[in-house]
């Protein structure tokens, strides 16, 4: 991943951006930014995920339409940058594992998540095939007065179950990990999303599982703790 800085500086397009935030990505580079006197967010892909740049511009043109997703300005293929839409809010993540957060409004916001996927698996369902958001984790959501969605390069056709996964796999292990209220939210996030769409989720303790036990790539320090969840929700279920 590039210094920003760096790209903002060497890119003639971007010269007279103003860089106001940085932003994680385990892969590109992220940044809310000011151009000319708008602010923007600027997302460089590496050269190899050209076609994943394309993916999250098509989900973003499509989806700001009716989802609560950033709108896109422009795709740049010669310099790999799409810029977008800044959404002022709060990191989803960091809401649900603030100990001052108060268990309803963590509750609500959990039956909002389950929402906005209820949605954005509906939007784009073309007869019994869905497109999934994918790289489903709280860190992917921001929120104002509503929820929103973020960064969709790994975006593809799927089975919706898998984002549910992915969303509860987040939710258990993200700090503090495996409490009972963590268990208490995945379980009332899954019973609200079905049902508004019962019959779509199948096997999702076997999902989860799968979802927990793939985060052991990133973190090694962990593995222990991870799979031995994994291994109980696979049993026992959530």
């Amino acid at each position: 991943m590039k210094d920003i800085a760096e790209l903002v500086k060497n890119t003639k397009k971007y010269k007279k951006a103003v860089i106001q935030k940085t932003f994680k990505s385990k892969k590109n580079t992220v940044a809310y930014v000011t151009l000319n006197k708008k602010p923007r967010v600027l997302k460089w892909f590496v050269p190899g995920l050209k076609r994943q740049m394309k993916t999250e511009y098509s989900i973003l043109k499509k989806g700001s339409k009716k989802l609560n997703i950033p709108a896109v300005y422009e795709i740049d293929d010669k310099n790999n940058v799409i810029t977008t839409q800044y959404i002022i809010g709060e990191n989803l993540c960091d809401i649900i594992n603030d100990k001052n957060t108060s268990n309803n409004e963590k509750q609500r916001l959990i039956i909002l998540l389950a929402d906005w996927y209820i949605k954005f698996h509906n939007y784009f369902k073309n007869k019994n095939q869905f497109i999934i958001r994918g790289d489903s984790t709280l860190r992917n959501f921001i929120f104002t007065d509503k929820i929103w969605g973020v960064d969709f390069e790994e975006s593809r056709t799927g089975q919706p179950v898998e984002d549910i996964a992915g969303i509860c796999s987040s939710i258990l292990t993200t700090a503090p990990m495996f409490t009972k209220e963590k268990f208490k939210l995945c379980k009332l996030f899954i019973d609200t999303y079905i049902q508004q769409a019962p019959g779509r989720i199948m096997k999702v303790n076997e999902e989860i599982a799968y979802a927990i036990l793939e985060k052991i790539q990133w973190r090694q320090d962990e593995e222990e703790t991870l799979r031995k969840y994994c291994n109980k929700i696979r049993i026992n279920g959530l």
